[in-house]
């Protein structure tokens, strides 16, 4: 019984740090009082080096990853490591949430004078929840508070994306979730 306390209050511990982490960065991103460094960004490389990174998480959900690339480079302007942010939030939302042997369609095109990202996933519930109703701050899909996750991730990715000049827009239907996000092409 020791063991599995001590196991649990790591757990516990570990969870309020990160909460607290994320609910700090969200009061200063939702602030706008956020330092950006716009440079040019290859947003196919950023893509595919997020995908590396997450791949452990996505292999163990057996999760397949259906990717739509352009062959040229995609370029934007953001800063790299909130933009890797944004990126990596929705990953982390998919990797938690998606339906375990289902895939993930990601579609990276130009249109017209604009870059658009796209992200498509069956979530492992149906989500009784509206679009706006997720975006906001502590909000969670599954509506249980005993699965991983403080309900910032997409609210911090939104505002980092508008932060950035770019618009960011989530698409709930039943089960399929679908994250859309736009910036202008450079």
């Amino acid at each position: 019984v020791a063991k599995f306390l001590i196991g649990f209050l790591r757990i516990t511990i570990s969870n309020l740090f990160s909460f607290q982490m994320s609910f700090s960065f969200s009061g200063i991103v939702s602030s706008g009082n956020v330092k950006l460094n716009m440079e040019v960004i290859n947003l196919k490389e950023l893509l595919n080096q997020t995908i590396g990174e997450f791949e452990d998480k996505l292999d163990k959900k057996n999760l397949k990853i259906e990717m739509d690339l352009p062959n040229e480079n995609v370029l934007i302007k953001a800063d790299n490591r909130y933009l890797y942010r944004v990126i990596e939030n929705v990953f982390s939302n998919i990797s938690k949430y998606a339906l375990e042997g289902s895939r993930v369609y990601i579609k990276l095109e130009k249109q017209k004078e604009e870059v658009y990202l796209e992200f498509k996933n069956i979530s492992k519930d149906k989500l009784n929840i509206s679009a706006e109703e997720l975006m906001q701050r502590f909000v969670r899909g599954d509506k249980s508070r005993y699965t991983e996750g403080s309900g910032l991730g997409l609210s911090i990715a939104e505002s980092l994306t508008e932060l950035q000049g770019g618009k960011f827009k989530i698409d709930i239907d039943g089960d399929l979730f679908k994250v859309e996000i736009k910036w202008k092409e450079i």
